[in-house]
């Protein structure tokens, strides 16, 4: 994207050179941002862990793809000028259908399949009737806008209606009266479908009296497949991602390496308000605890787990958890059940959510040495150090037996869940996006 951007915008002659695990993505992407003939060359993957010798030779041997020479290739494309008529003729589909042709129900579930609107397990088939009950629950008009959503920040938004969020709805399997929260996190724009090589997921914590007016699980089994809401309107989250952003196929608008079984459902549950000793997620990011709403994080790859907070040695227990999550993917949310919460409180006087977020920013720390050898915090923190961005810069000022902080306070969030059968849980990485109020889509 960066060369098709410094060619088109700038003028300045550009080849980009990739993996060829890459092939298919980035030619999408450059097809859907209008420049399907950007230049661009291909080395054999992966260049991780290489010495510049073998390097060196994927730069002086051939294109993986193509078969011919890589500098010959890079060479032709300097010279070989894109030009403005290729992007004024691009042309690409940014919809789906509204109506498929009618069929038998196994040749209609085929045909989802096929197209890749599923997640690959079976669906409820979206018929009119259907689509129609489910949008009696909601006050707005069918063809209304929601929002914009993309699996990257290269690609092209796609714009979707209420229609379009609730066909998503009924094939997740959702209830019509669920299908305010599933707007609201439509709404958000921040997709499920992250197309990123680390195989983010997303997670969605729903807040207000709507938990209990659709029967969510915020108690035992609460992030598990043991409640309706929870397990549909997750999934219904992940369906509308990659069927209204404009897909999600591995190698083609997806590439995470490994992918995240947390994508079935996007982690999706309510917060236990009732049992947390503090206020509500919502209430801390302004609003009131009688409206209902729901929050979206980003970036879930992986959790710290254990059991309780010890009296004596909690503090190095908890730091350990902290220093096993990598710096820079994502920050920290403490998923605590309500038995666990006040333990905080009796071990450290942590009255307030704020007043443990503050001890987390403070204690989790590490080497400078150590946080500035994390490969995506040389990839993605290091150059907005050198241009002086705080905190960063500081960081990079710091002597390498430094400790330093791993995460913001702004980064670092807690959410209270559970049934009290024990005082488990558990870091779960994720960027707070947004909180988005149920109330405006009823």
């Amino acid at each position: 994207m960066h060369g098709m951007t410094i060619d088109s915008k700038y003028g300045v002659p550009t080849v980009s050179i990739h993996t060829d695990k890459f092939e298919r993505v980035v030619k999408s992407v450059a097809r859907v941002s209008g420049l399907p003939g950007a230049s661009m060359a291909f080395v054999p993957q992966p260049v991780m862990g290489k010495s510049d010798r073998e390097l060196r030779a994927y730069v002086d041997g051939n294109d993986p793809i193509t078969g011919k020479p890589v500098m010959q290739e890079v060479i032709e494309g300097l010279i070989r000028p894109v030009g403005e008529a290729v992007l004024k003729n691009a042309s690409f589909e940014r919809t789906t259908p509204r109506l498929v042709e009618p069929d038998t129900e196994d040749n209609l579930h085929q045909l989802f399949l096929e197209n890749n609107w599923t997640d690959k397990l079976p669906i409820i088939l979206p018929t009119e009737e259907r689509v129609g009950e489910m949008l009696k629950h909601t006050s707005h008009k069918p063809q209304e806008v929601v929002g914009h959503m993309r699996p990257t920040a290269f690609r092209e938004f796609w714009e979707y209606t209420v229609e379009k969020v609730a066909v998503n709805a009924v094939m997740a399997g959702c209830r019509p009266e669920y299908l305010p929260v599933v707007l609201a996190i439509a709404a958000s724009g921040a997709t499920a479908r992250h197309s990123t090589t680390s195989s983010a997921a997303a997670m969605v914590v729903v807040n207000g009296p709507v938990r209990h007016e659709i029967g969510m699980n915020c108690g035992i089994g609460a992030l598990g497949p043991y409640n309706h809401a929870n397990a549909t309107i997750g999934r219904a989250y992940g369906l509308l991602s990659q069927n209204l952003q404009g897909g999600s196929v591995p190698g083609l608008s997806y590439v995470g390496s490994m992918g995240n079984n947390y994508a079935y459902n996007s982690i999706t549950f309510a917060e236990n308000e009732e049992r947390s000793p503090w206020v509500p997620f919502h209430v801390q990011h302004g609003f009131k605890p009688t409206e209902s709403t729901v929050s979206v994080f980003g970036g879930c790859h992986f959790l710290a787990f254990t059991l309780g907070v010890r009296e004596k040695y909690w503090r190095e227990q908890v730091q350990n958890l902290l220093r096993g999550m990598d710096p820079n993917l994502r920050s920290p949310v403490l998923v605590l059940d309500p038995i666990t919460a006040r333990q905080f409180i009796d071990r450290g006087g942590f009255d307030t959510k704020e007043k443990l977020i503050q001890w987390v920013y403070e204690n989790a720390t590490m080497p400078a040495k150590v946080y500035w050898d994390y490969q995506l915090v040389q990839n993605y923190i290091y150059p907005r150090a050198t241009f002086g961005e705080e905190p960063w810069a500081s960081k990079l000022k710091a002597a390498p037996d430094e400790l330093i902080p791993m995460f913001r306070p702004e980064e670092i969030h807690v959410v209270v869940v559970g049934g009290e059968t024990n005082g488990y849980w558990r870091i779960i990485s994720g960027g707070y996006d947004k909180t988005v109020s149920v109330d405006a889509w009823r």
